[in-house]
């Protein structure tokens, strides 16, 4: 199995070295990552200039890695064209949750999403971070355990895992899309000059058998996902109310 990985947190993070190092028991691995952080790019692509990619400047033990000078759905864009026969695109490990509406604007997922556009399954995986940096270490069981099961799947699928700091076992889970708060917060840099952050806050407690709701409980969310947004109630119902 040839399987690429990407993410949203740059080529430094310690989170797509963990996941490489996992990968590594189910395959090939190559890593194609932004050069840069690039989270909450969401799906946005390169078009207005060329995109180049070098040798990674950390080392990948056993594993060709390189950055690239775009997004996450332009790493997995150009990592597939340069490594052909792709079979599955794993992004992640994201410092960071990716839940419920997140999902919206994470450049994890989009990574994950760009390779089932290009016809190849798309796993993305994420876990919290507090004051410390996240403890791989214990994650890589359920990271292994987790991939063994998606991985084993032949169909073309797009799936969403996120980890808690001390799960407790797994759960398949749906979004959850209780409304989110979008918060402006003032302030003011070293010169004087006015900035702003921009932060979420969930409005509404998670439901049970979501995502949020399952991390919040301590166990891995796998959620299957799809790119077909229509809206097939409302569609069934617009047609029968106005027959076009």
């Amino acid at each position: 199995m040839r399987i690429l990985i990407a993410n949203d947190d740059g080529i430094y993070s310690p989170g797509i070295a963990a996941l490489a190092k996992v990968a590594k028991k189910f395959g090939e691995v190559r890593v194609v990552a932004p050069d840069v952080e690039q989270s909450s790019m969401g799906h946005a692509v390169t078009h207005s200039r060329p995109l180049t990619y070098k040798k990674s400047p950390i080392e990948f033990p056993g594993i060709e890695a390189y950055r690239v000078n775009g997004t996450p759905a332009d790493c997995v864009a150009l990592g597939t064209h340069l490594w052909s026969n792709t079979d599955v695109v794993l992004s992640g490990i994201n410092m960071g949750p990716n839940l419920g509406n997140g999902m919206w604007h994470s450049g994890t997922l989009a990574a994950a999403k760009q390779a089932v556009l290009l016809g190849m399954k798309g796993i993305a995986l994420s876990t919290p971070v507090g004051n410390t940096e996240p403890d791989f270490e214990a994650l890589a069981p359920y990271v292994e355990e987790t991939l063994a099961l998606l991985l084993e799947k032949k169909e073309l699928a797009l799936y969403n895992v996120n980890f808690p700091s001390e799960p407790r076992g797994l759960k398949w889970t749906r979004q959850s899309v209780r409304l989110y708060d979008g918060t402006i917060i003032p302030g003011t840099d070293p010169m004087g000059r006015k900035h702003y952050w921009f932060t979420v806050t969930p409005l509404e407690p998670a439901e049970e058998g979501t995502d949020r709701w399952a991390v919040e409980n301590g166990f891995v969310s796998i959620t299957p996902l799809r790119l077909d947004l229509t809206n097939e109630m409302e569609l069934q119902k617009l047609s029968n109310e106005h027959p076009l």
